[in-house]
């Protein structure tokens, strides 16, 4: 019976792992069996054919994500033990008056005698979640869950998921506005653009805390550090460069921004509608007039594919299928192509293959992965340690170019450009790097 079983797993699709037994005797044998499925629905194929087999009982069926994230993700942890009188005193009253009085009468001291001094909120609506969309504030706290684990597992940091029930700028801004007294940095994740960049502005603004979009500026940081890189095996010169971005998003704009900061001269930015130039400006909100006025300087019109002739760098941070691989033919020698869009990308590194000099994607199943993770650990790990007031464009710059320098020139290749999300000398590298551009930018409080 059970070759049998694991038989119609194989012949559908199926990938099976462990297999333990639960409860055996005489006659009838019951077994755990793992089977990695490819989606929702082959999962549910799998477990149709199963049941159909005669004298077998499917006794119960369990989702293994589903489990994992059983009563959520996270918990909170004492850092001391209360277990005797004493400690409770200290810990809670009367000791912590003396604790109190001392940061009403200087409040600096919150950053010493608090959470404050390692605590980050992770603040959502819920409106641009993963390749999800608009799905809601409680069906965003799953990955503000996950964003804070790897805060704490890559950066040592606590962070907590904010999920706010509210789409209004002005309220997102008054709410993180004044929760923020706990925290040492505030990233915001998943909120649509265009109130992304006005939320993100205006918080700057009123906070003297750092406060990071983390889909803007993670993504930014990592595309440049790779692209430095690529730039070591192309032997070209970010200067010289003709880049063609697809996606005039939060992460499309910020992008641009840092690869212009960087050295950049000739970038093309395309939406929908086409290349962005000032012929469209009428109809353009105001991170797209910006975009209108500081790149295209070729003034290009017409649609991405259009954008492709003779440009050697591609950066696709838009959806699925928006190029072919007849566009890259297009391409000027060796090109260079970021297809970014989860999960499925601009183009299927299978099908770029025989053009792309370089390929990445924002996926985990192929060589150079472009993930925000080796960004914002680092990045907030060095403005907490320093106690900066914010995260600066010179401290993004060291970022990427910390997260590029940790791969040496014997190890860099095509198929390894950026390094692994595990390779825990990251973290210390970008945090190392982002706090002495915080001192030298003047806005670290403490010099580490």
């Amino acid at each position: 019976m059970f070759a049998r079983v694991v038989s119609t797993i194989g012949k559908h699709g199926g990938d099976l792992g462990a297999v333990d037994i639960v409860a055996p005797d005489s006659k009838v044998m019951t077994r755990d069996i793992t089977v990695r499925a490819r989606d929702a629905a082959h999962q549910e194929e799998l477990v149709t054919a199963v049941r159909r087999l005669p004298k077998l009982k499917v006794i119960n069926v369990s989702d293994r994500v589903f489990l994992l994230h059983l009563g959520g993700k996270l918990g909170i942890q004492n850092k001391v033990p209360v277990t005797t009188r004493d400690t409770l005193s200290m810990a809670y009253t009367p000791g912590v008056a003396r604790v109190c009085e001392a940061i009403a009468a200087d409040p600096r001291k919150a950053w010493q005698l608090t959470i404050k001094c390692n605590s980050v909120a992770v603040v959502s609506d819920g409106t641009a979640v993963l390749g999800l969309g608009d799905i809601g504030p409680e069906a965003a706290m799953p990955v503000m869950e996950g964003k804070a684990m790897l805060f704490k597992e890559f950066g040592g940091i606590d962070a907590y998921p904010i999920c706010l029930n509210t789409k209004d700028p002005d309220k997102i801004v008054e709410t993180v506005k004044h929760l923020s007294v706990g925290f040492g940095g505030i990233n915001l994740e998943d909120i649509s653009a265009p109130r992304c960049f006005e939320v993100e502005r205006r918080l700057q603004e009123q906070l003297d805390i750092p406060v990071f979009h983390d889909d803007q500026h993670g993504t930014a940081v990592v595309v440049l550090a790779a692209l430095l890189n690529a730039l070591r095996l192309t032997h070209q010169h970010l200067e010289r460069l003709r880049i063609v971005v697809s996606g005039a998003g939060a992460a499309g704009f910020a992008v641009t921004r840092i690869l212009l900061r960087a050295g950049a001269r000739d970038i093309v930015v395309c939406d929908r509608e086409g290349i962005v130039h000032e012929g469209r400006l009428p109809n353009l909100n105001e991170s797209k007039a910006w975009l209108a006025h500081h790149t295209n300087p070729r003034k290009l019109s017409g649609r991405c594919a259009d954008a492709l002739r003779g440009a050697h760098v591609f950066i696709g941070v838009s959806g699925p299928g928006t190029i072919e691989a007849r566009h890259l033919k297009r391409m000027a020698a060796k090109p260079v192509i970021f297809a970014l869009a989860n999960p499925t990308p601009e183009i299927m590194p299978e099908e770029a293959a025989r053009i792309a000099f370089i390929m990445a994607t924002g996926r985990s199943d192929y060589p150079n992965q472009i993930n925000n993770v080796l960004a914002f650990p680092g990045i907030f790990r060095g403005a907490l340690d320093v106690r900066a007031r914010q995260i600066t464009e010179s401290m993004k710059l060291a970022a990427a170019r910390a997260i590029a320098g940790c791969i040496g020139p014997r190890e860099l290749s095509p198929e390894y450009i950026v390094p692994s999300v595990f390779n825990r000398e990251v973290v210390q590298r970008v945090a190392e790097a982002v706090r002495r551009a915080a001192v030298k930018a003047g806005v670290a409080r403490k010099k580490n």
